[in-house]
């Protein structure tokens, strides 16, 4: 059996929640590595090093290395370049375009689904109104971009025989957008990089990249109010306008290395986390500090966080229901009032179900699993 696995870019900045499944599948499967950028393999500190990994004209484009989303409509076309006819299996790992890859009726294409695109979906007019290329008449090319690309996406999700979603909240949209069923395999958590600590100081953090829809500037704003301490981990578009917004009780650290990050995550008093997101690797990896999370209750937080109010007895964190700053200022208060009712040991036993050998074995099931009905069928 040839594998070959398909990602969206290698890149050193690219290395969050997706390139940690890459890294799992890869250790689950010989597979051969294809991405529409690599800028991995000559990176000494990376493990794919020295990895000859496929690629496709971009590599070659003027500062693909530093974001290729710049080429945006140029990315369907060059995934369709990616030659895979010498596979039996293809694998892909899709946030973008992966899964548009071209195969053949006896190829069998497993898509693990980040996420169906979603500046073309539901954050199509958050993207316009940020973006300078949303207004005026270059306003109207864009729109009509995103209106292509949608018809592209729901067209190529045809291309795929099986969709694994990384949460339930991911299968809906799945569902919604394509029309496919998905199964629910959770991606993998590094838990143990994080050191457990049981005794916590008096102070909260967020990690997170800074953009807009990650809502770091309303939890800025709420702490301003609540003259709480916070620290804030991170880079982004709006590191600036975050710093500007900040009170001397917040601390805006910026982008930190591992150590840092693991430092602020295993001390804080709680992890504040405001954004929609499909999972969100950054909660897990907060309760396995044994460290409780204040969450917006939507999108992959409802899966990875067990509110308090709810489960009195094995909480993990608490909920706020509206991303205002007044929701989140009173989600703290309540937190506070029921802070002693957290337990470190509970909340770090619960983020163990999302350790990367849990995660490599559901994967491998499924697709052996997925080959045997597939080739039951050709």
């Amino acid at each position: 059996m040839k594998y070959a696995l398909v990602h969206e870019w290698l890149t050193p900045k690219a290395t969050g929640g997706s390139e940690l499944v890459v890294q799992a599948i890869l250790n689950n499967f010989e597979a051969d590595l294809y991405a529409l950028i690599d800028f991995e393999s000559t990176n000494k500190e990376s493990y794919l090093f020295g990895r000859n990994i496929g690629t496709t004209f971009l590599q070659h484009f003027p500062g693909s290395q530093n974001g290729v989303q710049k080429y945006l409509p140029l990315l369907p076309f060059a995934i369709e370049q990616l030659d895979l006819r010498s596979y039996d299996i293809i694998l892909s790992s899709a946030h973008t375009v992966a899964k548009g890859v071209l195969t053949s009726p006896t190829q069998m294409h497993v898509c693990y689904c980040h996420t169906p695109m979603r500046f073309a979906w539901e954050l199509t007019f958050d993207y316009l109104r940020s973006s300078q290329m949303g207004r005026g008449l270059p306003g109207v090319f864009t729109r009509y971009l995103l209106h292509q690309l949608r018809q592209w996406d729901v067209l190529t999700a045809n291309r795929v025989d099986y969709f694994i979603a990384n949460s339930q909240n991911t299968a809906r949209r799945i569902w919604r957008c394509y029309r496919r069923t998905a199964t629910v395999i959770y991606p993998p958590v590094n838990i143990e990089r994080f050191p457990f600590l049981e005794t916590k100081q008096d102070f909260y953090v967020t990690v997170s990249r800074l953009v807009s829809y990650k809502q770091v500037a309303l939890i800025v704003r709420a702490f301003n109010q609540l003259q709480r301490p916070l620290v804030v981990i991170g880079e982004g578009v709006e590191l600036k306008e975050i710093r500007k917004l900040a009170q001397p009780n917040v601390q805006i650290l910026g982008a930190q290395p591992d150590e840092v990050v693991e430092k602020y995550m295993s001390q804080a008093k709680a992890f504040i986390y405001a954004a929609y997101e499909d999972f969100g690797i950054a909660v897990v990896e907060a309760q396995a500090c044994g460290t409780p999370v204040i969450a917006y209750g939507a999108g992959g937080a409802l899966e990875t966080v067990l509110d308090i109010y709810q489960h009195p007895k094995n909480g993990t964190g608490l909920f706020f229901e509206a991303q205002t700053v007044t929701a989140l200022i009173e989600a703290v208060e309540r937190f506070e009032q029921c802070a002693k009712n957290f337990h470190s040991e509970t909340i770090y036993n619960h983020a163990r179900q999302f350790a990367p050998t849990i995660f490599q074995k559901h994967y491998q099931d499924f697709v052996e699993n997925s080959w045997q009905q597939f080739s039951a069928r050709t």
